[in-house]
């Protein structure tokens, strides 16, 4: 999928909803808040923040909290259904997606872009490039 390149004013739209969303963050072991928002191929934004668990491995992060969100609404071309995706944190200076976030967003962001805080101020990257040798079907 081509997209149109999004604005200075989108993505910082996009960021401040991430903001948003990392405030619901449920996270007492951490206390790491993420929050994502997603902008989809319909033209809307899906919000998803990060749920812990005592069990770590049923955490849900932030990323794919907001896929699912989306998942709920977006009915056509899912494989391409993620436009742009912005993740935000509360404690990390930089915090790209996990390894099974990648594998996720691939799924479903051809095409797309996520985009993070960085160190040295934001960070792009386009989803078809963030996980080598992706796992396919």
């Amino acid at each position: 999928m081509k997209t149109n390149p999004l604005t200075k004013q989108a993505i910082t739209e996009l960021r401040e909803q991430a903001i948003k969303a990392s405030n619901q963050a449920y996270a007492p072991y951490s206390g790491i808040h993420v929050g994502a928002a997603l902008l989809a191929s319909d033209g809307n934004v899906y919000l998803g923040c990060n749920v812990e668990n005592a069990s770590y491995g049923l955490t849900i992060c932030a990323e794919r909290s907001a896929v699912s969100a989306a998942m709920q609404k977006v009915t056509e071309k899912r494989g391409e259904m993620i436009r742009a995706i912005y993740i935000v944190n509360n404690k990390v200076p930089e915090i790209p997606p996990c390894g099974a976030c990648r594998q996720v967003l691939f799924e479903f962001g051809k095409g797309g872009i996520v985009y993070f805080d960085g160190k040295k101020g934001m960070k792009k990257m386009l989803i078809d490039k963030i996980l080598p040798e992706a796992f396919r079907l």
